[in-house]
């Protein structure tokens, strides 16, 4: 019978005290053999076209003192791990000993944790539709094997250990060398180590990209790609990107409508209700009755479609509901959607059926809720860390202004046929929320971005690849700022340039890559 072989030196024992995994990746002995990234895909059926880790390449220097930097990338296993917040249903979770796992039974495919990592670490299994990525191999830690990748690794660049024990080769080079980590303002904590790494392999923009794409790729598809767009003078001692991967935007145009069909069910309700409090929309009326509601459920509805729409897998987005994961923002989102739907279903009901007055004491959590349902959007997107641009604080009042924008545009058509007497009070909620839009994107546009992610981001929306969709937005918008003098007739521009701007707004915010 063969004897196993003796765990390595300074490997935990059964029953010791608790254990911090952690890595340690020596680039000064990296040689870009790509071993790990096979024993990776064969050791975990990782199919083709995605990878837990990889090794990307840079040029540094130039001839006749050139050389290449290597860079292993992966998971950062990260103590404060974002994906573990942002994820609904808990699938990504942090186990005892500090590896980030996950679970593949319980993933929705929301793409929330692809979002939130800083690190771009997470993708989805083609094959499966659920959110994976490295996870120490956890399942060799266990029995007390090594990780696929350390073991074939030809130079001994890849050692992982207990943090926490001080005869482990990682916890001496992390405790006495000098080691850097990926991203630190991001305050993960981060469990990987980086021995000896060019700045230009640990930061994304630090290599300049050459023109044309005229460098070796490991994968043709997908949208974002590494490397400082031309004109960004951020390269680290003239380095120049060599091998990549590229990486597809995780949240696509069903995210950026889904912003906007909730823009419009949130703010007809505060629009309708903001009139009627102001006097200027009588009660009862039919457009309070049973036309805000109807139409804000209408777009709810949609709201909803468009969100297990994006899902890999739709047919589990009741997970979010029996087993939510409180600390994310897209559980926090759904009860609130949840709530505030059954709100407009009472108040529809109430209206149909003339009861006036149990219509007016559903204001009191209508208000609340509509309220929630336009700004929490700016939350969940300021879980996805690595996203610079949405981490804007003014994110949540802009969506309130969103909110009364889309609303007022909505309920105009609606007001023409069921009250003609509101539209002169509608085309000026219209003009001032519009006028105030344009104000926010003003500021948010011409402030100085206090990173070069945010720059870069910047730079996409007002002159990259989502600059036709954000200044057609803009220009559509500006309209609605003359509805008191041109008419009603003004809804239409308006909720073309909302959608137009929030579909540049979240295509812009994942254009910067993280890895």
């Amino acid at each position: 019978m063969a004897v196993p072989a003796p765990p390595p030196t300074g490997w935990p024992e059964a029953g010791s005290k608790p254990i911090r995994w952690a890595k340690v990746l020596d680039q000064s002995r990296c040689i870009g053999c790509h071993a790990c990234t096979t024993a990776c895909k064969s050791e975990n059926a990782v199919p083709l076209g995605v990878t837990r880790t990889y090794v990307k390449s840079v040029e540094v220097g130039s001839f006749p003192r050139a050389r290449r930097a290597f860079q292993v990338t992966r998971c950062n296993q990260c103590e404060d791990a974002p994906c573990v917040e942002a994820c609904p249903t808990g699938a990504m979770y942090r186990r005892p000993d500090g590896i980030v796992d996950f679970d593949k039974s319980i993933c929705i495919g929301c793409k929330a944790c692809m979002a939130a990592c800083p690190y771009d670490a997470i993708f989805i299994n083609p094959e499966d539709h659920s959110a994976e990525k490295c996870n120490f191999c956890a399942h060799r830690l266990d029995q007390g094997l090594e990780p696929a990748c350390v073991v074939v690794c030809p130079t001994e660049a890849i050692l992982v250990g207990d943090l926490d024990d001080p005869t482990s080769k990682v916890a001496q080079i992390v405790g006495r060398e000098s080691v850097q980590v990926r991203r630190p303002e991001k305050a993960t904590s981060p469990k990987v180590f980086y021995r000896g790494a060019h700045q230009a392999t640990l930061d994304p923009l630090a290599a300049r990209r050459p023109g044309g794409g005229l460098f070796m790729w490991s994968q043709q598809s997908g949208e974002v790609v590494s490397g400082a767009p031309a004109g960004a003078a951020n390269s680290s001692a003239a380095a120049l990107l060599a091998y990549d991967v590229a990486h597809a935007r995780p949240w696509g145009w069903r995210v950026g409508l889904y912003t906007w069909t909730k823009s419009l069910a949130a703010g007809v309700y505060l629009v309708a209700l903001s009139l009627l409090l102001a006097g200027r929309l009588p009660a009862p009326n039919p457009l309070w009755g049973w036309g805000s509601p109807l139409l804000a459920g209408v777009f709810l509805a949609l709201t909803g479609l468009l969100l297990i729409w994006d899902l890999k897998h739709p047919f589990r987005f009741h997970l979010i509901f029996i087993r939510p994961q409180w600390r994310s923002w897209l559980v926090r989102g759904a009860f609130v959607i949840g709530a505030y739907g059954l709100l407009l279903a009472a108040d529809l009901g109430a209206g149909l059926g003339g009861l006036a007055a149990i219509q007016l004491v559903l204001i009191a959590p209508g208000l609340p809720l509509a309220a929630l349902a336009a700004v929490y959007t700016g939350f969940l997107f300021a879980q996805a860390r690595g996203r610079d641009l949405w981490q804007s604080p003014l994110l949540p009042a802009h969506l309130l202004v969103q909110a009364f924008l889309a609303g007022s545009a909505g309920l105009l058509p609606l007001a023409l046929w069921l009250a003609p007497g509101t539209t002169a009070a509608l085309a000026l909620v219209l003009a001032g929320s519009a006028l105030a839009h344009l104000l926010l994107v003003v500021a948010e546009t011409t402030l100085p971005h206090p990173t070069a992610q945010a720059r870069l981001a910047g730079h996409d929306l007002l002159r990259g690849g989502s600059a036709l969709f954000f200044w057609t937005g803009v220009a559509l918008v500006a309209i609605a700022v003359t509805a008191p003098w041109t008419g009603p007739w003004t809804f239409a521009p308006t909720l073309a340039g909302l959608a137009a701007y929030e579909h540049a707004y979240v295509r812009a915010g994942q254009s910067v890559p993280l890895a």
